[in-house]
């Protein structure tokens, strides 16, 4: 909420439950009794930032509401094609897997979302953080309809952006090491399948932004390296053989970034 505040956009929230339809998320049309006609209700989906929580709680058919807005930004509705607000970002939680009342994401779902971030408790100084400053985070925004904070963008400065960040330069040798990791991971005797080409793609425009962030019009190796762990560790399985020898998707990723040759320039 505060992040879609700070950048003029709007924001929409969906509680993943059991018995939730995909028509309650990208929306429905219904007959409109004072001008006797066929309307659209928009779905929660067009927002320009949706956070999507305890995204497995939800079956696998309302799951898959979401896969043609993530990928191609726009749903449909009784055939017609709507597209979504830009920019459109979507952000999801999900429970554990297994626990009670979850269904297991499809490994479509999963390929669809470019980073991953595996939170655990936060370590015991920023807990203590936390609460010291509960009272001013729930102010600012956790308890309020509209967060207090000040807009510093628009939603057509981050597309400006998002321009600027496609004219950084990759060069030949990192986009050959970025092939080069993907290509590892698929031939990983301890792995059921390898990532997927949104790894490599979601690797390369990652990087972009590291480079951008840092003041840079061209990639380096090491903007690759920082970005790779969120973009692969979500995309890879390891057979059951292996995890029982204590084999995890990040000690995989972390052999195969040490092994695969980095480019000298």
């Amino acid at each position: 909420k505060c992040f879609a505040k700070v950048i003029g956009g709007s924001f929409r929230r969906v509680q993943m439950t059991p018995d939730l339809l995909p028509a309650d998320i990208i929306g429905t049309v219904y007959y409109d009794m004072s001008t006797s006609s066929w309307r659209v209700r928009y779905g929660p989906i067009f927002a320009n930032i949706v956070l999507i929580d305890e995204l497995n709680r939800a079956p696998p058919k309302t799951q898959s509401a979401l896969l043609e807005a993530m990928q191609e930004e726009q749903v449909t509705i009784e055939g017609e094609s709507i597209p979504l607000p830009k920019p459109f970002l979507v952000l999801a939680t999900q429970m554990p897997y297994g626990a009670s009342g979850t269904y297991q994401l499809t490994d479509v779902q999963i390929d669809r979302f470019a980073y991953n971030v595996q939170l655990g408790y936060p370590d015991r100084r920023w807990e203590e953080e936390i609460i010291s400053k509960i009272d001013y985070i729930e102010d600012v925004g956790l308890k309020t309809p509209e967060p207090k904070l000040e807009t510093v963008a628009s939603p057509e400065d981050i597309s400006r952006l998002t321009s600027e960040v496609r004219k950084v330069y990759v060069s030949e040798s990192v986009r050959r090491y970025i092939l080069d990791i993907v290509w590892k991971l698929r031939g990983m005797e301890e792995l059921i399948y390898g990532p997927s080409p949104r790894a490599s793609i979601w690797m390369y425009k990652g990087s972009r932004v590291l480079a951008f962030i840092d003041g840079r019009s061209y990639v380096i190796p090491d903007d690759v390296k920082l970005i790779a762990p969120i973009v692969l560790l979500h995309r890879i399985r390891v057979k059951p053989e292996y995890e029982v020898e204590g084999v995890t998707p990040r000690s995989i990723v972390d052999r195969v970034l040490g092994e695969v040759e980095v480019p000298k320039s």
